[in-house]
């Protein structure tokens, strides 16, 4: 299972693991809340829309963590389907052994 972590918007980089980055979710009329996501995210293309509505929403000159002008669960949702296809593909999947 993929590890996630949110905080507060406010709280400083916590623990972010080797191969995982920090962004902030959250559309203009809630709160932003901070998520821990793989990298591998980043190739996907689901995940890939995202970036190009926060490029479209805040330009390429984001200071600081990349934000995703995204409802928080709309953005689990995706969350949830990326993390679906992600394990389903998982070379580290239990599979049983074939014997010969």
């Amino acid at each position: 299972m993929v590890s996630r972590e949110r905080s507060s918007q406010g709280s400083p980089k916590l623990g972010v693991p080797k191969g995982y980055l920090a962004i902030k979710v959250g559309h203009e009329s809630e709160e932003k809340q901070r998520f821990v996501v793989p990298v591998l995210y980043f190739n996907h293309p689901l995940f890939m829309q995202l970036l190009k509505e926060a490029e479209e929403e805040y330009g390429f000159d984001q200071k600081g963590t990349i934000t995703i002008p995204c409802h928080v669960d709309q953005f689990r949702y995706v969350q949830a389907l990326i993390d679906q296809e992600i394990s389903f593909h998982s070379p580290h999947l239990h599979v049983p052994c074939f014997r010969v």
